[in-house]
């Protein structure tokens, strides 16, 4: 069994037959069962933000403090907390049978794909150092810096598919991104406020960008973006991920966003992200493009792993017991929209995709080769990488059962079928 997750009961809208059948072939995970099969999409570890402090200066009273890498690396502390996380998935593997506990004998059953940024290859370094130490597991990925379309799907986006893109998000918004400013008026003044150090509703700093006149605008992309949405409430989203950054990265309180904020605060003004992240990343049309490569490969991945045979498409050769890939937050949220699947972590914003985290997909078997899919999302608590805890079975990451619609069964674990999960991933993939 796994640790307790968060347990959620929902009424399937599948009807009494499709009910009868889910509980047929979706049981709940149970210590006789035997887990075949992991695959683990994980967002990067903690890095700098990938705006300058020149650009990020220009909205803030006092300077934003300077990082010890270059915008958008991996810092040593962001890797030092993906070893810790590797070291942690050795030992639960080992505990349900899928991995030796010590030791370079399995080292060829793990396979590990990053895409091709710094910061990615070096949190698969640090997630190979914590699964096995000394035995130099390859993380693989694409030569040089050449764009991986596995994580960046849309390279050139055609004039249809970015006024789609555009009619998509101007529906979710009302057709009026300077709403969107009213919709968070106190996110946005508090974080005004935080930027600029002054106590009333309304504050002015000679020479510094005001957040609350960011000019509001929807337009379709261009170059590698399906469509632009501008304003307040997308810049605020950077600071506001910002300020998490450097709580995760341990920077002191006294110098936490300038001494202005604590690490509930720091939750609370993340909402303006999770507001941004699900217009820019989740609206369905939009992570369609950005993510059905992607979800097909896992798709194929667990389809090679339940039918032990090779199948093209899929990530790594036949036979490997676990599979890493290692993105970004935009991939994971795009995977979870075409998925409908959601969570909710403790110290975090519904379904932030924080630095580190994963959606698991675990391939079960029951005796009488009854094959199954479990999907969790773990990740590291704020104060586990604040602090640099290490995590033990003891001491776990923070996980949340994620519900498929469609498929899962209200069980512990919430569990798929592999034939429901099979139609249910390829109706996901057929949609526009």
């Amino acid at each position: 069994m796994k640790w307790p997750a968060v347990a959620v009961f929902f009424a399937l809208s599948v009807g009494p037959a499709g009910w009868a059948r889910l509980q047929a072939t979706a049981p709940a995970v149970e210590s006789r069962d035997e887990l075949r099969f992991v695959l683990v999409l994980t967002r990067h570890g903690v890095r700098s933000p990938t705006w300058t402090n020149q650009r990020l200066d220009d909205y803030a009273k006092d300077p934003w403090p300077q990082w010890p890498v270059a915008p958008g690396l991996l810092t040593a502390h962001g890797k030092q907390l993906m070893t810790l996380f590797g070291a942690y998935d050795r030992a639960w593997f080992a505990q349900h049978g899928l991995l030796s506990a010590e030791g370079c004998a399995d080292a060829g059953k793990i396979y590990l794909w990053a895409d091709t940024d710094e910061r990615t290859r070096d949190t698969g370094s640090g997630l190979a150092d914590g699964l096995m130490p000394g035995c130099h597991l390859e993380v693989h990925a694409l030569a040089g810096d050449a764009q991986d379309e596995l994580f960046h799907a849309v390279r050139k986006p055609d004039a249809l598919q970015t006024q789609a893109a555009f009619a998509a998000l101007h529906g979710r918004i009302g057709g009026r991104p300077e709403a969107l400013a009213n919709a968070y008026r106190e996110p946005l003044d508090w974080m005004q406020r935080t930027l600029l150090d002054c106590k009333e509703q309304t504050c002015y700093v000679p020479g510094k960008k005001n957040l609350l006149a960011v000019s509001p605008s929807l337009a379709p992309g261009s170059g590698d973006h399906l469509a632009e949405l501008k304003g307040p409430l997308t810049t605020a989203a950077t600071f506001a991920e910002n300020l998490q950054l450097e709580y995760l990265e341990g920077v002191p309180d006294a110098a936490l966003g300038w001494g202005r904020v604590n690490g509930e605060q720091v939750e609370s003004l993340m909402a303006l992200h999770a507001a941004a992240s699900d217009l820019v990343q989740r609206t369905p049309y939009i992570a369609h493009l950005q993510a059905a490569p992607l979800l097909d490969a896992i798709f194929r991945t667990m389809q090679q792993a339940e039918s032990e045979k090779s199948v093209a498409g899929a990530i790594g050769p036949a036979g490997e017991r676990a599979v890493f890939l290692v993105g970004h937050d935009t991939n994971i949220s795009n995977v979870a929209a075409l998925l409908d699947a959601h969570w909710l972590i403790d110290g975090y914003q519904r379904d932030d995709a924080a630095p580190g985290g994963a959606l698991i997909f675990e391939l079960w078997r029951r005796p009488g080769k009854l094959d199954y899919v479990t999907v969790s999302y773990w990740v590291q608590t704020p104060e586990q990488m604040r602090r640099k805890i290490t995590l033990s079975l003891a001491a776990p990451p923070a996980s949340a059962d994620v519900y498929l619609p469609g498929c899962s069964s209200p069980e512990a674990g919430a569990p798929c079928g592999w034939d429901e999960f099979q139609s249910l991933i390829t109706a996901d993939l057929a949609k526009p």
